[in-house]
């Protein structure tokens, strides 16, 4: 029996802009860009074959100024001179007929010193992470406030530029837009901390830079999504009556779209254990006007349409697409059976992961991310299956 699926319809934002299904890539770190933040072939090429099929792919995160940068590898929008490069990332996204969208963010508390070459993490306060070898950041000044929202500003300005069909703001994993609205690394009194609604005052005035930037910059029609997390385990931290206060105010707003990021797309709260309820289904109470992606162990079509069926708009498809990247053909020309769950060593070629992603994702596997190894290759050392792979 041939199946209809929801996600395979096309869908048209609030913006203008129109997709061709309503499955995404989300945003995932391959540390495959240059120390400076430029593109380099591989992940040129690498963006190329995952970007197949799909209606929407999210580039990994842009630092939108050079104290906003979070690890090594990481795309850069912080300078004009990032454009031409941005704009080969853009261009390789639409060879597939796929809408390419930037994620930008500043990574605040969470990087550090040797990546930031010298200079000290900033954040919303002086609180370090609760994580080890954590440095203490500096408090931003209000000046220095004003300034980085300035940043996310220009950066929509030259995603534009770049030839991208929309932004996204990182406010998830506890980067700088989150470390503002939340109470453990936000201790400030002034205009910036203190209540939920001060909390909520740097992410607010971040969007209303980049939908200035649109309203200003942007000749055709042009996306901007905000990503979130919806709680924190710290203590204090955010908590998911938090997070649903914050997103009705983001509903009201004219974003295209909202993108719950979670490990598990069902997942219940971390912090009250005697409440069944799926995260999910809580904030699609609260987002009745804005889409929402909805991201978390999804592989087969049957898990995509079950979360389209409970309210989202679009589903994203993360390790799969690492795993498949004609995950979309397939479920299309009705071969769901030939559909890969695992990454297997000779496929990498195949999927455009080189080396150093390779290790990469060998230390997420080790530190339990649950890439989906194949089993020779889970049970091969990493040197091992490199020899095999790459030499």
């Amino acid at each position: 029996m041939i199946v209809s699926y929801r996600f395979l319809n096309p869908y048209t934002f609030q913006s203008g802009v129109t997709v061709s299904n309503r499955v995404v890539v989300p945003p995932m770190t391959e540390s495959m860009s240059f120390s400076d933040g430029a593109v380099t072939t591989d992940e040129l090429h690498y963006f190329r074959i995952h970007s197949r099929g799909v209606g929407m792919y999210i580039t990994p995160v842009a630092n939108v100024n050079a104290l906003g940068k979070g690890f090594e590898g990481e795309l850069s929008v912080a300078d004009d001179h990032c454009i031409p490069d941005l704009a080969r990332v853009a261009q390789q996204i639409h060879a597939n007929g796929t809408k390419a969208v930037l994620q930008i963010f500043s990574a605040g508390r969470m990087t550090n010193s040797a990546i930031l070459r010298g200079q000290q993490p900033v954040s919303a306060s002086a609180v370090a992470a609760l994580r080890p070898d954590a440095e203490t950041p500096r408090a931003l000044t209000d000046a220095e406030v004003r300034a980085t929202i300035a940043d996310f500003g220009a950066a929509t300005r030259r995603a534009i530029k770049a030839g991208f069909d929309g932004v996204e703001l990182h406010g998830a994993n506890t980067y700088l837009l989150q470390q503002f609205f939340s109470p453990h690394s936000n201790r400030r009194t002034d205009d910036w901390g203190g209540t939920l609604e001060k909390r909520m005052a740097f992410p607010l005035a971040v969007i209303a830079a980049a939908q200035a930037a649109i309203h200003e910059d942007a000749q055709n029609p042009f996306l901007l999504g905000y990503r979130f997390s919806p709680e924190e385990i710290e203590k204090p931290g955010i908590r998911i009556e938090d997070t649903l206060q914050l997103l009705a105010k983001l509903d009201t707003l004219n974003l295209d779209y909202l993108h719950m990021s979670m490990g598990n797309a069902w997942r219940t709260s971390l912090n009250n254990h005697n409440d069944p309820e799926p995260l999910l289904n809580k904030v699609l109470v609260v987002t009745h006007q804005t889409p929402l992606i909805s991201v978390g162990g999804i592989e087969t079509p049957e898990q995509a349409d079950k979360v389209m069926a409970a309210g989202a708009t679009f589903v994203a498809l993360g390790r799969e697409n690492l795993r498949e990247p004609n995950w979309v053909q397939k479920v299309s020309n009705h071969t769901e059976t030939t559909i890969r769950y695992k990454l297997a060593v000779t496929d990498l070629e195949e999927l455009g992961i080189p080396e150093s992603f390779f290790r990469y994702l060998a230390n997420m596997e080790r530190h339990g991310a649950n890439i989906g190894f194949e089993p020779s290759l889970a049970k091969a050392s990493e040197d091992e299956a490199l020899n095999v792979i790459f030499n």
